[in-house]
Order: structure tokens, then C-alpha cells, then sequence
């Protein structure tokens, strides 16, 4: 008998029994709702319990998307992020291989990426169907994001998003027992700003023994400057002539208060910089900066770690829209503003300038803020756990002109999903399965035995390279151009009026620049 033609699987969870059904074999369940719609009284606000349901509630189709603008003109074309209409946005999704207790299967929990702004557990390319298949079961999470789960007000607790993910996060820890996992094997993964979130729960004390391994795709640990989420909210108030309360935005039309932070937000990215949404300290569930948590204080010990990025992740962020071609016009305007973003000296893109002569202005600046925003502190937290962190670097070039090994485009391969629609349109056609394959095997041994296949950092500062024909292990690959950051004086970030006199001043003012000309060139 085919696994399809099984009964429908039931499980109850502590808020009601669900029903799934059978794909490909596997059992999965969507749309479970793991906290109550955050609307109404409940806007702005850390999350609750959902109300219970008597009866079998339908877990066959995903649940409601959290509110979020589109995807611009210029990525639609690349990235895809489903709209689903509803209040009950606080969801998650479950493909298990064994939906019995017993089973004890490691777990995988996603959190997607988006700039904290957009993406949801829907996208076709996040399919757990592999996961489930290969003996791991996998979960997948939808949280509030932009103003309504990252917004810094006065009348609001910050971080509500952030308390999504770590409430779905004790679901799964509580109830996937009943689905064939093990709460003690619980593996917590994110790519970009779903990385970032990751690394903000792991430094968390409200995650000690919830999380059994980490992995951070293209993410560090970080927090957000808490002036530069303040000057979102008021950038989107002054549009909206409101106060900058959550009380004042709760009375917003909801497409209103989209079309708004999309507006907001426009110049917002990691090479340009500008005012964005982040996690920001609240002395709660983010104590201090993750990192320094992780780094310093010795944070989630005995977790291990999987790390890493592509190796030009600012591609993506660039090749849209044609603005890398902008960058490289700018030249010595876009090198200063880099310098500014990454508050570097002189000395620092000197230096990859002789490391990388041939290169562009466009490539310097973007792997400067690359190797500031993202290699430096993964590098620094494996320093700081030797022996339980494994580093890669993704290298396969897309089949689409000038995205090379761009930010995001290693998620194909992870999820074994490089055939549908969805990857082709960050990859092109042509992605190579043998690559897929591999990856996907090293995230799975990685969640079920801590060790993805290579060697762990160590002195060497081993690297895998998953890219074009064999993977291999370089060592240091990238150690000439961060050690500029150590041997390098940095420039102070300007912080007001007075630092027009400072040393400072003429890189603020490239900024400046470089923003100008890219606005008018996205205009």
C-alpha cells in the first residue's frame, strides 16, 4: 500500500489535535498555529497562546504569511515569497518521515531570511520534504517581521518577532515528541536574517537546553543599533503624520503601514547601509550583543556550530536593478562610502586592492562589507569554539549573468529543491544535483551527529568549498584580507555635528553620496 493511500496522520499538540497528510512519503502537517493571531489588542505585543479547538483541525495547506511589502521590481524576478491572507500568521510547518513517539529523529527548526522585512516558511524552495526523507524531521516557522515585529516604540516591548521564533521554538521543544522527533536533538537553522535571529536565541538564557546544534547560513549574531530602528519607525511616521507609538500605528491601515515601510526602507541594505529593522538589546530575551554573549561570555555551551556564507554574497544585493554597475562608476565615492559603512581607514581598501587588483570598485566594496558585516565575526565566534565549529564557503556561480555565488543561493542545494521553479530563478537551469546531494547530506549528518563531514576549526582555520567539481578544505582562505581589519586603524563613526571636523567627515559625506546616487538610479 503507498504511503498516500495510508490514512490521513493525526497528532495532537497542546492546543488541539491536527491532521496532515502523506507526500512522497513522508507525513506533513502546515499551518499549526503556535501562538494567537498577534492583531488587535495583541498588535505590538509579545505573543500568546493560541485558543484551543475541539474536534481535528486541517493541516494540509500553509497558514496566513505575516504582513509584508512585496519584493521591489528589481528582485522579484529572483526571489519569491507567497502572499497567504489571515490573521492567524503565527504558524509552522512539520514533514516527518515517522509521525509516532518513539522515534526520536533529530530535529531541524527554519527560520527563514528576508532582511527581518520579508520571506515566510511558504516559499516552494523551503520544502522539509528531503529533510523528512532522509530520517530528520524538519519544522519551519512563520514570525512577525518589519515594524510590527521589529519596530522600536516607546509604548511596546521590543524584539516582538524575536519572541515568535523563541515561542516556536518551545512548541517544538514540548510537542515534537508526538511527530517522531527528539527534543533533546533539536538543531536551530536561519539563513540571513533568519541566521541573525538564530544567533540572537542561542546567546538567549531563555534557550538553554532547547537548542542542541546551530547553523547560520550568510548571519552572524548581532544586534542592531537601536538609533537606526528608531529612525525606521520615524521615517515611517513622519510619512504617515502619526506619532512613532505602536498605539499611533495600530490605527494605520494595514496596507497603508506596508506601502510605507517599503518606502522607508528603500535605501536600506547591507552595502548601503541606512536605517532598518533589527534585533536590538532589551536587557530581556537580548541581554547584551549576541556575539560578545557568545564570544566573551561563554553563551549556549556545548552547542555545536555549522557556519558560513557564499563567496559573493553582495551580489544579490547589487546585479538587481543594474546598481553594480552604478557602484563601479562611483569608484572612488563608492570605496569611501564602504569605508564609512564599515568605519575602516584608509588602509583597508588599499589593501584589497593588492590582494584583488583586477578587481572592480563594485567587488572591493562589496566583499569589504562582506568580510566586516559577516566573515569577521563567524570567524571570531569559531575562534571562540574550537573543535565544535565547522566553517564552508559556497562557490558555485548562478547560470544567470553577474550573480555568481550570490547571497541566498545556496538554499537550493541545502533543501535538495534545485528543480523547482523557485531555485531556477536565483540559479538559472543547469544547477548541478551532485553538488545538491552533497550539501544536503552535510546538513543532515550535521543535525543528527554534530559533524557535517569535514574538519572542525581549529588554528588552520579550515574552510570547506562547496562549489564547481569536488568540494575540497582550504585553509585560511579568506584570512589575508580580514587580518586589514586588525592591522588597520578604523575610523570612528560620525555620531553627530561635531564630526564634520573630524577625520571621519569626508567618508560620512560619500555615504551620503553613494546613497543619492543609487536612490536616483532606483527611482
Amino acid at each position: 500500500m503507498a504511503a498516500e493511500d495510508r490514512a490521513a496522520p493525526v497528532i495532537r499538540t497542546p492546543h488541539g489535535a491536527v491532521r496532515g497528510r502523506y507526500e512522497r512519503g513522508v507525513a506533513v502537517f502546515r499551518g499549526i498555529p503556535y501562538a494567537a493571531p498577534p492583531f488587535g489588542p495583541r498588535r505590538f505585543r509579545p505573543p500568546e497562546p493560541p485558543e484551543p479547538w475541539d474536534g481535528v483541525r486541517d493541516a494540509t495547506a500553509f497558514g496566513p504569511t505575516a504582513p509584508k511589502p512585496p519584493y521591489s521590481e528589481a528582485f522579484a524576478p529572483y526571489l519569491s515569497d507567497p502572499e497567504i491572507a489571515g490573521d492567524d500568521c503565527l504558524n509552522l510547518n512539520v514533514w516527518t518521515p515517522e509521525p509516532a513517539r518513539g522515534a526520536r529523529l533529530p530535529v531541524l527548526v527554519w527560520l527563514h531570511g528576508g532582511a527581518l522585512t520579508r520571506g515566510c516558511s511558504a516559499v516552494p524552495v523551503y520544502d522539509g520534504s528531503a529533510f523528512a526523507r532522509d530520517g530528520v524531521v524538519f519544522v519551519s516557522v512563520n514570525y512577525r517581521l518589519g515594524v510590527e515585529g521589529y519596530g522600536l516604540f516607546p509604548d511596546a516591548p521590543p524584539n516582538p518577532g524575536l519572541h515568535d521564533q523563541l515561542t516556536a521554538l518551545r512548541w517544538v521543544h514540548e510537542t515534537i515528541t508526538g511527530f517522531g522527533g527528539d527534543p533533546g536533538r533539536i538543531t536551530l537553522c536561519g539563513q540571513s536574517a533568519g541566521a541573525i535571529s538564530a544567533g540572537a536565541l542561542l546567546a538567549a538564557p531563555q534557550t538553554r537546553g532547547l537548542i542542541r546544534r546551530a547553523v547560520l547560513q550568510s548571519g552572524p549574531p548581532e544586534s542592531a543599533d537601536r538609533d537606526k530602528v528608531r529612525r525606521m519607525v520615524r521615517r515611517m511616521a513622519t510619512r504617515l503624520k502619526i506619532p512613532a507609538t505602536a498605539e499611533a500605528f495600530a490605527t494605520v491601515d494595514r496596507d497603508v503601514l506596508l506601502r510605507t515601510q517599503a518606502e522607508a526602507g528603500r535605501l536600506s541594505s547591507p552595502v548601503l547601509g541606512g536605517p532598518a529593522f533589527g534585533i536590538v538589546v532589551d536587557g530581556d530575551l537580548v541581554s547584551r550583543d549576541p556575539l560578545k554573549a557568545l564570544v566573551e561570555d561563554g553563551a549556549a555551551p556545548g552547542v555545536d556550530l555549522l557556519m558560513g556564507w557564499t563567496r559573493d554574497e553582495y551580489r544579490l544585493w547589487l546585479v538587481p536593478g543594474g546598481l553594480i554597475e552604478r557602484v563601479d562608476r562611483l569608484g572612488p565615492v563608492a570605496l569611501a562610502g564602504a569605508m564609512a559603512r564599515c568605519h575602516a581607514g584608509h588602509d583597508v581598501p588599499r589593501g584589497y586592492r593588492a590582494l584583488h587588483p583586477d578587481a572592480g570598485a563594485a567587488e572591493i566594496v562589496g566583499q569589504m562589507v562582506t568580510d566586516h558585516l559577516l566573515r569577521l565575526p563567524l570567524h571570531r565566534l569559531a575562534d571562540a569554539r574550537p573543535g565544535t565549529s565547522h566553517l564552508y564557503e559556497f562557490a558555485w556561480p548562478s547560470g544567470l549573468p553577474g550573480l555568481g555565488a550570490c547571497h541566498a543561493l545556496e538554499l537550493g542545494f541545502v533543501f535538495d529543491t534545485g528543480t523547482v521553479p523557485e531555485s531556477r530563478k536565483l540559479a538559472g537551469d543547469g544547477a548541478p544535483q551532485e553538488l545538491s546531494d552533497v550539501m544536503h547530506a552535510a546538513w543532515v549528518r550535521f543535525a543528527t551527529t554534530g559533524d557535517p563531514g569535514w574538519q572542525a576549526w581549529d588554528a588552520s582555520h579550515p574552510v570547506r568549498i562547496l562549489g564547481e567539481g569536488r568540494p575540497y578544505t582550504a585553509h585560511g582562505p579568506r584570512d589575508a584580507e580580514l587580518a586589514l581589519w586588525s592591522t588597520a586603524p578604523a575610523v570612528p563613526e560620525p555620531t553627530g555635528a561635531a564630526d564634520f571636523r573630524a577625520p571621519g567627515a569626508e567618508l560620512a559625506a560619500a555615504v551620503r553620496r553613494l546613497r543619492r546616487s543609487v536612490g536616483a538610479r532606483r527611482r
